[in-house]
């Protein structure tokens, strides 16, 4: 992603939007991420069948993410703390860390949520819909995704001078979250899985398998192809380094999200 340098007009912008969005409310104090792995449980009526088996790219989430198949549906429920060094953990804090040359921090600091995504285990396509403000989908360590957008429905500019170098900050009420590729977990490679959409397809970085930045998304930021997890194709979305970042809307039939 390309680093962005801090201007006088942009943190003069920056600012109105850390006044708007980020607020001037004090943070709860931080708390340690979760140590424990992921748990997987079938819940419901009957037995699970090859139809309604919970899609084994679930376990690849952990962070303490717990996620349990219920009928056709995955609930994910996760404490939303990043497994990583952040300075929104607040300095005292074993994974706070001095905020990188540019960055303009807002006022938030880390704290546990309690959010619970319920998605189809079985995404299909649907009319496209909007993405709504605050969380569209979870990462692979239990972190919300975001839409491109800030405060006033306009696309990300200054704000991206608050993410940390792992690409994420907190709201106002503590909930930290991504808008943009998180570098945390793009690292290693940037064809690997980031997490899912509530309407249950899957999020990658940036390259598909062949190291190749795709060339045919469409206005979701997606497209029907195969994946390591997927070798029989399936609808993915990729992540891109302009709008909509992430995804531009949902492309399939959507689930629900709750707390945080």
């Amino acid at each position: 992603m390309t680093h962005h340098k801090l201007t006088t007009a942009a943190a003069l912008v920056l600012a109105a939007l850390v006044l708007v969005r980020c607020g001037s409310s004090s943070a709860a104090s931080p708390a340690s991420p979760s140590t424990t792995t992921t748990t997987t449980t079938t819940t419901g009526g009957a037995a699970a069948t090859p139809s309604t088996s919970l899609p084994a790219i679930y376990a690849k989430f952990g962070n303490g993410t717990q996620i349990a198949l219920s009928g056709t549906t995955v609930v994910i429920t996760t404490r939303d703390l990043p497994d990583h060094k952040s300075p929104y953990w607040g300095v005292g804090n074993a994974l706070y860390e001095a905020p990188q040359a540019g960055m303009t921090v807002n006022p938030n600091l880390i704290s546990a949520q309690s959010i619970t995504f319920r998605i189809p285990a079985l995404p299909a396509r649907a009319a496209a819909s909007s993405t709504p403000l605050g969380p569209m989908g979870v990462a692979t360590n239990g972190v919300a995704l975001f839409n491109q957008y800030a405060a006033g429905m306009t696309p990300l500019g200054p704000e991206i001078l608050s993410f940390d170098r792992y690409n994420g900050h907190p709201t106002p009420q503590s909930q930290y979250h991504y808008h943009v590729e998180p570098l945390w977990l793009t690292a290693s490679a940037k064809s690997t899985l980031v997490g899912v959409l509530l309407d249950g397809f899957p999020v990658y970085g940036p390259q598909d398998s062949t190291g190749a930045t795709p060339s045919d998304l469409d206005s979701c930021n997606g497209h029907t192809g195969t994946t390591p997890d997927y070798p029989g194709g399936i609808y993915h979305y990729h992540i891109t380094s302009a709008p909509p970042y992430i995804a531009g809307c949902f492309a399939g039939s959507i689930g629900t999200v709750t707390g945080g």
